[in-house]
């Protein structure tokens, strides 16, 4: 064992008061499992903006007691720098229901220990007292008018895994240069504090608050605003399966339900209860579609129903499905659910008259679907793309409403959806009380989500997509890849074509360059410890490739826009539908070409 290595466990054997924790890393030293050790401690888990993510278990590269109340005491430091009314106002945590038995760790473990940081700085903690979805912190934080939020979730990752997702006063997730800044307070504030560890005496103090009911009534409240078509709802035939996939959603859509007089949605029962195992899924992502959906389908056979919600874990997501004619099933893609929303919810605005399009805004993440934009030109609304992730769009979209603007919709292709600016950030919660009383809407005149995202195409223009990803556990493969394509025939030269296509444009926001601009200079914000490069076609098409914030997965995303009326190409075969030649164009570009940078075997001049 290294020196390096040596200290940090040393270090880590003083500090943590964890049994199970403790005792493991013992164990690994008493065995000298180095490799073992090097996994544990050989880096410290980095905080950025969203947060943490990584797995439960011992030492500084996992989520534990330890670097949880470390992550906190630098957390608590900045807070205290930025806000000089911390001690009046309060922060808000909540957690989700993973828990991992051999570390000892949990969500709620997590959450309260987070809680008793905060208490023991005198600051007041309103923590829910129970598992609560990811949106009802954001939105806890507006209606209580605190400084900030901690959700403690790993989403739809693996049982293994944990997180700890940082929300601002605003109510929308950190952006720079938060991030730094909370990282290096945390560095600076390693070592716990006395009352750190002290989880029980934060439950008896007066500073810990629960908003458990208080956010409840006000959330359904609020959302119960989008709720336009009650008598239909109320009417309405159509029978709808729920899937929380052992996550916290049950209760609060079947609440949401309620709220919009829709009739309660039949409950996937092996998966409506919280379980940490995950026992019938192999990933708890409804993103992966008919894996996570075995059950939903037997379900919706069983009682006749044509529609299927689920939500992730944390119930931030929504996908959705809809049985066909023909007895199969159609899993929507984020970005064809995206389209179906923003077409909804900008109905529902003209119903209710609310003043100029022109002060309508809808956002979407720079890798989803440009279908908001074709919308949003021809109704004379306005649409801005933000880059990936709903921290920017929950920031924008905050931007936007202090300035009197009207935020609709936001959405981003990982089914993610923002329904409600009561809530800035992702809600599978309200999400899928909209889509219940859309679907009940368009029953009424015998019209099928399908049909509807057909008619929606057919007006606006097709917008075919395919995303998928490749996984990639090698820091420096993926630096080699992207470096690749930034020196393709020589020292900072891009790729001119791809599958015979012409690149029109090339907009690196790693690097900052953006080929369109007449300084060359990308509008959007830059990172430079991320990897985005998006190219633009001549035949309609964009194609982006990314690196994940919190999984090792390099990500593809691709698009082929047609004008309204199915214009795309004189060279089409007419005989032949345009969104068949879409999904073949979509597919040439992804299967052929874009695949082959990852494996090498590019011809040059090409992708």
């Amino acid at each position: 064992m290294d020196r390096s290595l040596e200290s940090a466990v040393a270090r880590w054997l003083e500090l943590d008061q964890n049994p199970k924790t403790l005792a493991l890393v013992k164990d690994l030293v008493k065995e000298g499992s180095v490799e073992k050790l090097k996994k544990c401690f050989g880096t410290r888990m980095e905080f950025g903006t969203a947060g943490l993510r990584a797995p439960m278990g011992p030492g500084t590269s996992c989520m534990n007691d330890l670097t949880i109340i470390q992550t906190t005491q630098g957390f608590c430091c900045y807070l205290e720098h930025c806000f000089s009314d911390l001690q009046d106002r309060g922060v808000v945590i909540g957690f989700d229901a993973r828990a991992h038995t051999a570390s000892g760790g949990s969500s709620k473990r997590f959450a309260t220990l987070a809680a008793a940081v905060f208490i023991s700085r005198g600051v007041p903690v309103y923590l829910f007292s129970d598992i609560t979805p990811t949106p009802f912190v954001p939105f806890t934080i507006v209606h209580l008018g605190l400084c900030a939020g901690i959700m403690v979730t790993a989403s739809h990752n693996p049982k293994e895994d944990n997180g700890y997702k940082v929300y601002w006063e605003n109510g929308a997730q950190i952006i720079p240069p938060h991030d730094k800044g909370i990282s290096t307070t945390i560095e600076e504030n390693l070592e716990p504090w006395p009352q750190s560890w002290d989880a029980d005496g934060a439950i008896q103090s007066p500073l810990l608050k629960d908003p458990y009911q208080d956010a409840h009534k006000a959330y359904f409240a609020a959302i119960q605003k989008h709720c336009l078509h009650r008598d239909v709802n109320k009417k309405s035939e159509v029978k709808i399966v729920h899937t929380s996939v052992h996550g916290v959603g049950h209760s609060f859509v079947q609440a949401a339900f309620e709220a919009f007089d829709l009739h309660p949605p039949f409950a996937v029962q092996e998966q409506k209860d919280p379980d940490p195992e995950f026992p019938t899924v192999k990933y708890p992502n409804p993103e992966e579609g008919e894996g996570v959906l075995t059950l939903s389908f037997a379900l919706a056979d069983k009682e006749g129903a044509a529609i299927i919600l689920a939500n992730d874990p944390d119930a931030d997501r929504l996908a959705v499905a809809e049985k066909q004619k023909g007895g199969q099933w159609t899993v929507f893609s984020g970005n064809e659910l995206g389209a179906l929303l923003g077409w909804w919810m900008f109905q529902c605005w003209k119903q209710n008259g609310e003043g100029d399009p022109k002060d309508v805004y809808m956002l979407a993440s720079t890798v989803s679907s440009k279908i908001l934009r074709a919308i949003a030109l021809k109704e004379g609304f306005h649409f801005e793309e933000t880059l990936t992730g709903f921290k920017w769009m929950g920031n924008r979209a905050k931007d936007l409403l202090e300035q009197g603007k009207k935020v609709l919709f936001a959405f981003e292709e990982a089914i993610g959806y923002m329904c409600s600016p009561a809530v800035l950030d992702k809600d599978g919660v309200s999400a899928a009380a909209i889509v219940g009383e859309m679907t009940s809407y368009l029953s009424t005149k015998k019209i099928t989500l399908s049909q509807q995202l057909k008619a929606i195409y057919e007006e606006y223009g097709y917008h075919i997509t395919k995303n998928s990803y490749f996984i990639c556990h090698d820091q420096d493969t993926i630096h080699r890849l992207f470096e690749r394509l930034r020196n393709y025939t020589g020292p900072s030269t891009y790729p001119t074509e791809c599958g015979g296509v012409v690149v029109l444009a090339v907009r690196d926001l790693t690097t900052g360059y953006d080929s369109t601009q007449p300084d060359k200079k990308a509008i959007l914000p830059t990172s430079k410890s991320s990897q985005m490069i998006t190219f633009t076609f001549a035949n309609g098409g964009v194609a982006t490739m990314r690196t994940s914030g919190t999984e090792p997965k390099i990500k593809y995303y691709t698009e082929l826009c047609a004008a309204p009326g199915n214009s795309l190409s004189a060279n089409l075969d007419p005989k032949q539908p345009i969104h068949l030649h879409l999904q073949h164009l979509s597919d040439t570009l992804i299967q052929s070409d874009l695949q082959s940078v990852v494996t090498g075997t590019v011809p040059p001049g090409a992708i």
